[in-house]
């Protein structure tokens, strides 16, 4: 049975979250309040944002959640493959 690069899942999933968040920043910046609040809405199935979206975000504070997600993300990645890879050792 084939095994997943930790590191290298990790990384993918990392970079594949933080590119999804500079989307999010794109859409904000570019569509506006209720543009914003009109694209979650609709991504969210009728769950309303409108008293969540805050637009005033800094840019550090918007570089510091780029690093997190990507963070967080290659943690989440990592631990899906060497789950993967510890349940699919043959016993």
């Amino acid at each position: 049975m084939n095994t997943i690069n930790v590191r290298k899942f990790g990384f993918a999933t990392g970079s594949t979250a933080a590119l999804l968040y500079v989307g999010c920043i794109l859409v904000m910046t570019t569509v506006g309040q209720s543009g914003t609040v009109k694209f979650f809405n609709s991504i969210l199935h009728g769950i309303d944002t409108t008293s969540i979206i805050r637009m005033n975000v800094s840019f550090w504070e918007a570089c510091m959640g780029v690093i997190e997600v990507f963070i967080i993300g290659w943690l989440v990645g990592a631990c899906i493959a060497a789950i993967y890879n510890i349940s699919s050792k043959s016993v």
